[in-house]
């Protein structure tokens, strides 16, 4: 079951909203609760009793707006999927800027909704995943998208994520474990392609200022790897 606020202004356009969202569930066969807030102030204060798997978020709200909101919400929650509805086109940067799934133009078009919320529902199943450490201080199970890279030491691994995790296991092993986001870049690391900001062919600037050095050739590789999760 997804949970799903509706966040407009708009009481017309949040109903046909709802309308749509409760037609792709039946269409899709995926369960979704479905909140409805009437602003961003709405939204926060229902926030931490609801904490919803997708959002559909106007921009243009009176007080503050949808691109405000999205950048509170940025500040502790990585993985609420954000789908901006908006009557401009002006607004893309801002949706990159908060990791934005999609933004969709007024009047919001049926299958264009549909398609993005799959995305969206396939991205909530794939931030559920986790990976399970046998570390010297005991057992940790990790959400997938807090690891940011694993570099391989010797005999060890070092996996860092909200701290760093040492384990007697190969890279090859452990990248069993993981899943498409994922990729090898040389013998030494593996780093989460969600976590990426820049690539050079020389080194990999990571979203928490973090720069991995990579060989010249798994430049196109990983390029082509960080294009196929779009």
């Amino acid at each position: 079951m997804l949970t799903l606020t509706l966040c407009d202004d708009n009481a017309a356009e949040r109903e046909q909203l709802k309308s749509l969202v409760l037609e792709w569930s039946d269409r899709s066969g995926t369960g979704v609760s479905v909140l409805e807030c009437p602003s961003a102030e709405a939204f926060l204060f229902a926030y931490e009793e609801q904490r919803p798997d997708i959002l559909l978020l106007d921009i243009e709200m009176p007080g503050q707006s949808g691109v405000e909101l999205a950048k509170k919400l940025r500040r502790s929650d990585r993985v609420m999927q954000i789908i901006f509805i908006t009557a401009y086109s002006d607004y893309i940067a801002e949706g990159y800027e908060v990791a934005a799934l999609h933004y969709l133009l007024k009047p919001v078009d049926r299958e264009k909704l549909f398609s993005v919320l799959s995305i969206a529902a396939e991205r909530v199943r794939r931030d559920c995943r986790k990976i399970t450490l046998e570390t010297p201080d005991g057992t940790e199970v990790l959400p997938l998208y807090d690891v940011r890279y694993i570099e391989s030491h010797k005999n060890y691994a070092v996996i860092r994520a909200d701290r760093e995790y040492t384990v007697r296991r190969t890279l090859g092993d452990i990248l069993e474990s993981l899943d498409s986001r994922f990729i090898k870049v040389g013998r030494s690391f593996i780093i989460n392609l969600l976590w990426i900001r820049r690539v050079s062919r020389t080194e990999i600037e990571l979203k928490s200022g973090e720069v991995i050095p990579i060989p010249r050739a798994a430049f196109e590789a990983v390029n082509r790897a960080i294009i196929d999760m779009k």
